[in-house]
């Protein structure tokens, strides 16, 4: 899909004449008016997810059981019951979500970001909020056609595109690229490397059945071997961007397989093939391995492994989020500095209202309109529509309040002011940063 707007399905767009936006001067009383209705008016490209098209089959995730089950409702089940870890995974799917439920949703009421979420969800879909059980949720999801529930879902979310997240050492995933491949217009494939970057040790010979001449040192012919590996890949791909996600430890440059790797034969290939490289730094793994995903935490990193990649890859483009919020500036600042430098979203711990308002404020007033201030992380597929609306919700005032500034020191704002940043915020930057239209 290659347009930039659609009609909300919960608000009326505001009547323009001849069908075209008005270029005339705001009245300070009329621009939050006009924000919010940009906002919801404006179709977004949801730059990282976990989601997949449905020639993945069951790797997609959706349904009221796999909303229950995802790991931050888990993280807060644990909070919330006395069941212990070792009894929850015994359970059956339907049963941890009958008690995450029960646990969240009816002896509690569900106030956090992730549990309110669920509610957003069964709202938006007519369902009950404070039943008791999820039999009438339970039946109305297995109703549903994946391939239509997939567009309606899209849609209601205000979502034109899906940015996917793809392994080429996942057994799962390797079936559908090796054979027909994916089509679907509305998803975008990435080139995930957290195997062959963070995990060489136990995953080179996977690519040396595959008949890439690499070793467990990376030495010899490996650096050749990885580039061409990686552009076999891309062929098969087509991928947006190349990614890893990086512990709180990373740095660079650094004496290891993984800053040998990223140097010598993932950057360059990036550079040579035109893509970008998406750094998402700062996670702590299975602090609490216990909960299994819901046992990594974060971690403060040393932003200047992102100064030195910036530095010395002045001809690569660097997609970065990262998962401190004590970074943020940091992060901010080097965008300042270096131009191949984007930051994008507000990730994992830090996708909640008040943490998400204090750092696009942030960005918004040390880099204009010039990052990407979201995208879902969606692992399962009915989150997009919570998780867009929180993000419209927080953007509204926050842009608001910048015109409203902007404003009282003598500067014009319009109806076609205010849909170029928006275009820009929820998809030019996107796009022109990935190249997403020539794809």
């Amino acid at each position: 899909m290659s347009a930039t707007s659609v009609k909300s399905p919960n608000r009326k767009l505001t009547s323009r004449k001849n069908g075209s936006f008005s270029d005339r001067r705001l009245k300070p009383a009329e621009i939050a008016r006009e924000v919010q209705d940009v906002l919801e008016s404006t179709q977004v490209i949801d730059i990282h997810t976990h989601l997949f098209s449905p020639p993945f089959g069951k790797i997609g995730l959706w349904g009221i059981d796999e909303l229950l089950t995802y790991h931050y409702l888990e993280a807060e089940f644990f909070r919330s019951s006395d069941t212990t870890p070792e009894e929850y995974w015994k359970l059956s799917k339907a049963q941890r979500a009958d008690a995450i439920w029960k646990a969240l949703f009816v002896e509690n009421s569900p106030v956090s970001e992730s549990t309110r979420g669920v509610v957003a969800v069964l709202q938006a879909f007519g369902l009950p909020t404070d039943a008791a059980g999820l039999s009438e949720a339970r039946r109305f999801f297995q109703a549903q056609s994946i391939e239509s529930h997939i567009r309606k879902v899209l849609k209601m979310a205000g979502v034109s595109d899906v940015v996917m997240t793809n392994d080429p050492l996942d057994p799962q995933e390797r079936p559908v690229w090796t054979g027909a491949g994916q089509n679907d217009p509305q998803f975008h494939a990435v080139l995930r490397l957290d195997r062959v970057l963070c995990a060489w040790p136990d995953h080179w010979q996977q690519l040396a059945r595959e008949g890439y001449a690499v070793d467990e040192d990376a030495s010899g012919k490996s650096v050749a071997e990885v580039r061409r590996f990686l552009a076999d890949w891309h062929k098969r791909m087509r991928p947006l961007y190349m990614a890893v996600s990086l512990t709180d430890a990373f740095q660079f440059p650094e004496e290891s397989i993984t800053g040998k790797l990223l140097s010598e034969a993932v950057l360059p290939t990036c550079r040579e093939l035109d893509l970008p490289m998406s750094l998402m730094i700062g996670v702590r793994r299975q602090v609490n391995p216990r909960l299994r995903l819901a046992g990594d935490a974060v971690g403060k990193a040393d932003m200047r492994a992102v100064e030195n990649l910036c530095r010395s890859f002045p001809d690569n483009r660097f997609l970065v989020s990262v998962l401190s919020r004590e970074n943020q500036h940091e992060l901010a600042v080097y965008a300042r500095k270096f131009n191949n430098l984007m930051p994008f979203g507000c990730w994992w711990f830090l996708n909640n209202p008040s943490i998400v308002e204090e750092i696009t404020r942030e960005r918004i007033e040390l880099l204009g309109t010039s990052f990407i201030p979201q995208h879902s992380d969606a692992r399962v597929l009915e989150q997009v529509i919570y998780k867009w609306h929180n993000t419209r919700r927080t953007l509204a005032p926050i842009l608001a309040n910048s015109y409203q500034l902007l404003n009282a020191d003598g500067g014009e704002i319009t109806r076609q002011k205010i849909q170029r940043d928006v275009n820009r915020l929820f998809r030019a930057n996107g796009e022109k940063w990935t190249g997403m239209r020539g794809n």
